[in-house]
């Protein structure tokens, strides 16, 4: 089954949400603030997608974060303990396929019509 994680008052998550739902797409909805960062999770999910996919640099969080944190972040290792201390930080939404397709970030609705399959 596909798994979508996020954060439900996020607008790309509820794109993404609604785009599952029309395309008949049956998945379970992992919320971030309420159920937390699956750490087994990202641990796969800083493998790949890979820690650079993961860590939204354009969001408000990153640019909350003091300058010494952001410079830190150069690899899995240290962007780890940011990503579990700020799961709004992690790009949104993060989608397990299955092991099928693997998991992606961030929603491409052309990108999605295949892996839906």
């Amino acid at each position: 089954m596909t798994t979508l994680y996020g954060i439900p008052n996020c607008d790309t998550v509820k794109r993404a949400r609604a785009w599952l739902d029309d395309h008949g797409v049956a998945y379970a909805f992992h919320d971030f603030k309420k159920q937390g960062v699956p750490e087994a999770e990202l641990d796969r999910w800083l493998q790949a997608p890979g820690w650079e996919a993961l860590v939204n640099r354009k969001g408000t969080t990153w640019r909350k974060l003091d300058e010494a944190t952001r410079d830190a972040v150069v690899d899995a290792a240290s962007a780890r303990p940011v990503l579990l201390g700020n799961p709004s930080l992690i790009k949104r939404p993060v989608v397990d396929w299955g092991p099928k397709t693997g998991v992606t970030t961030g929603f491409d609705a052309d990108s999605w019509a295949v892996n839906a399959v």
